[in-house]
Formats: structure tokens, sequence, C-alpha cells
């Protein structure tokens, strides 16, 4: 599921994963909440229409991109409360999230991580096969997020496995520079004892 976070409107998509880089749109939408209203209403409309998208699909991971300053600082914020309510209906159901900055997505999508909002639509609507572009562009910013993520997951279950068996390798390394360094304190214990020993059964003259 990618999401396109906003709270005047926030752009919801489903898509499924194929083979390679097959990618199959589901279903792609806009939830839009009236801006004379106040934020927590506003919130909690955002929040009941995501409950509902997140039920009915039931998505195996969310894609959400990363808010960021783009200098209207009312606007920051009200993104960054929209995408608070959207983590938290995801970790209310076990449901991995991963997030993107812009230039993230249309790299992973167009190849390009300066392409403009034309041309990543144009991009998405050639890689899902659709039939027209989609509108308005937060509902094709979300397509954009799922298809990112799904280009991507491989790379990061493989950055994954990666780490976790450096970790694996680095604790067990850890182990065995603990034994010698346990052992070595041992000896150097037992040497004074050794030395004694050695001393007092040695042949006078």
């Amino acid at each position: 599921m990618g999401i396109d976070p906003g709270l005047t409107r926030c752009g919801l998509s489903v898509i499924q994963a194929g083979r390679g880089r097959a990618v199959i749109p589901v279903a792609v939408g806009v939830v839009r909440t009236p801006t004379d209203s106040d934020v927590a209403v506003r919130l909690f409309e955002l929040s009941e229409a995501v409950n509902e998208w997140m039920d009915s699909y039931q998505p195996d991971v969310v894609a959400i991109e990363r808010v960021f300053e783009r200098g209207n600082v009312s606007t920051v914020m009200n993104t960054a409360h929209a995408v608070g309510v959207l983590m938290l209906a995801a970790a209310q159901r076990n449901i991995d999230v991963h997030l993107y900055t812009p230039s993230e997505v249309k790299k992973a999508v167009s190849g390009n991580g300066r392409a403009d909002k034309k041309q990543m639509t144009a991009m998405i609507t050639r890689i899902l096969g659709l039939s027209e572009p989609p509108k308005p562009a937060d509902a094709a910013d979300a397509l954009a997020l799922a298809v990112c993520h799904c280009w991507r997951a491989p790379l990061l279950a493989k950055h994954r496995e990666t780490e976790r068996l450096t970790m694996k390798q680095a604790r067990h390394m850890n182990g065995v520079l603990g034994q010698a360094k346990q052992k070595a304190a041992q000896r150097a214990d037992g040497m004074p004892e050794e030395l004694a020993r050695a001393a007092n059964t040695s042949p006078k003259t």
C-alpha cells in the first residue's frame, strides 16, 4: 500500500507485486478533508478512511512519503500529523511501514531523482499499464510510492539479511575474543603458583 500523506488531500493506493518488476494496480483514491474544519476533526476523518482501506485490502506493507521541510511550516506540521495517523493505523494491524523521500521514489520509478510530476505520472501510467494517467497528482504519487517499495523490497531484504549475518559474525568473534582473554587471564593468574612449585622442586646446590 502506497500513501502520499496530506491533510487536505491524502493519496492512497494498493498494488500487487508480481514476478521480477511486474506490478498490478488494485486500487487508488484520494481522501479529502475540509480545510475549514478543526485539525482534530480532519485527522479523525483521515483515520476513518485509512482504517477502512487497510481493513478492506489488508496490505502486507505500507510505504509512506517521508515528511521534509518545504518552506510552509503549517503545511509541514499538518502533513506530519497525518503521517502519525497513518503509521498508527498500520501499527495497530502489525503492518510494516517504510518511509521514502521524494527523490528516492523518483529515482526508483523513473531513474531520475529530479523527475517532475509530469514525468512521474507518465512513468506510473506506463509501468502499471493504465488506460489514462491517474488524477489528481496525489493518486499518482501514492502509486509511485507503492511501486518504489515493491521494486526496492528485494534490496531491503538482502540488506537486512547482510546486517543479520554481520551481527551474528560479530557476536561470534566477540565470544571467541572473550574466551581467549579469559584463558589468557587464567594463565596469568596461575603463573606465580607454577613458578613457586618449580622453585620448590628444583634441585638445590
